[in-house]
């Protein structure tokens, strides 16, 4: 009897136990509620739904479970991804929605400019002189003429110094004069912000500082150089003035830190770059954003419904969209003069730059080239990847109104790994 009843009480418990199926569902779902709930992590959760679906139906599919994070219910997201393989848009949100780029502003001003000036563009910088030398004394006046580069060094200034010598000069009667009549003055980006890191915006800089003219002179001294008389001071240089050395630095050399660490020194020099081949003198922002506004037309959309206004997305008031970059991107992949100078200086997922320390996963390490862009309240994400059939994609995602960013990139990587994972 005693047995019977021990039977009965373990039939009726076994009645509403969950099957060992039941027990495992339960516990997935337990755990993606945290994970959820407390941040992104590294993989793409595994949707059985989306495990049947063709290409792109299944990347759609995974995008769209990405989406229903509960962190957009408190911010904005922008997005587009294009398939360049196939020449087919596989997804979108938002995609014309206007928002603030921050540092992928810098695909703008990267593209524009190779578009514009070439990939064998070289930025450079002068010492020219007026007058003759006789008895290893120049008689007449010395100028440094700016060009912008921003990466002109210690190096670079004790050549211009050793030219001179090398061409028998022990003195100079005369002054020495910057020539920084290549930009205008303004020292600021539109829309920066005053208290915020910005660089010196200067023809004339040495190892980022607007230094030139004084570390100029005392290499000069060092050299043993008597000046007599001396008088320094800032003036054009005359197109008669001989030149003494010319240093140059290539664009690709400009392009890769403008890129892979987002100098924003670099890109307002590639930005001013850009201006100044107009020939409109001094170079200023508005001869840049009319070439760049050019080239918005040229990919057939209309530049009226943009707000551009620095090279580097310093700027409060940049305003573009996903599809903007998207048709930048694509732009640049059809045309292998652009493509070849552009993709190699992006930073690379989990490899260099911006990109090192984000997604070390096999299916995105190495395989992702985009560009970075950080504010407050902004993260972005623009660039290039393969996906798992072969095909080569571009893609730009805005997120905006965000608290933290960390929430941000760890959406737009796990967005990486559903485009790059097998599907």
């Amino acid at each position: 009897m005693k047995n019977l009843r021990y039977l009965l009480l373990l039939s009726i418990v076994m009645m509403f136990m969950p099957t060992k199926a039941q027990v495992i569902d339960e516990n997935i779902e337990d755990k993606e509620e945290v994970k959820e709930d407390s941040a992104w992590t590294d993989s793409v959760k595994t949707d059985t739904a989306s495990t049947n679906l063709l290409w792109p139906q299944s990347v759609q599919e995974k995008i769209n479970r990405l989406l229903k994070n509960k962190m957009f219910q408190t911010s904005q997201v922008g997005m587009m991804v294009w398939d360049l393989t196939a020449d087919s848009c596989i997804f979108e949100k938002n995609e014309r929605q206007m928002m603030r780029p921050a540092s992928c502003m810098k695909l703008l001003t990267a593209i524009t400019a190779i578009d514009r000036l070439g990939g064998s563009y070289q930025f450079k910088t002068q010492l020219r002189y007026t007058g003759k030398i006789e008895n290893h004394t120049l008689m007449g006046d010395v100028y440094l003429v700016g060009g912008m580069d921003p990466r002109f060094n210690s190096d670079d200034m004790s050549a211009f110094v050793s030219n001179l010598k090398e061409m028998g000069v022990d003195s100079i009667h005369g002054s020495i004069y910057a020539d920084k009549s290549m930009k205008d003055d303004n020292q600021y980006g539109e829309g920066w912000c005053w208290d915020d890191d910005n660089p010196t915006l200067s023809p004339l800089l040495i190892s980022r500082k607007d230094q030139f003219t004084d570390r100029f002179i005392s290499k000069l001294r060092e050299a043993k150089v008597i000046f007599s008389p001396f008088s320094a001071g800032i003036r054009r240089c005359p197109d008669s003035a001989y030149t003494v050395c010319t240093r140059y630095h290539s664009l690709d050399q400009i392009l890769v830190r403008m890129l892979k660490e987002s100098d924003n020194l670099y890109a307002e020099s590639m930005y001013y770059q850009i201006a100044a081949s107009t020939s409109n003198h001094p170079a200023s922002a508005k001869s840049a954003r009319a070439i760049e506004r050019k080239l918005i037309e040229k990919i057939g959309l209309d530049p009226s419904h943009y707000r551009l206004a620095d090279g580097s997305g310093l700027s409060l008031y940049n305003y573009i969209t996903p599809e903007l970059l998207v048709r930048l991107l694509r732009y640049a992949y059809q045309n292998d003069n652009i493509y070849m100078h552009l993709h190699p200086a992006l930073p690379i997922m989990g490899v260099d730059g911006t990109l090192e320390k984000r997604m070390h996963n096999a299916f995105t390490q190495g395989n992702v080239h985009a560009k970075t862009g950080t504010v407050t309240g902004v993260a972005s994400l623009a660039g290039y990847c393969t996906a798992a059939n072969s095909h080569i994609l571009c893609f730009a995602i805005f997120n905006q109104g965000v608290l933290h960013a960390v929430n941000a990139r760890a959406f737009q990587d796990r967005v990486c790994m559903s485009l790059c994972s097998p599907q």
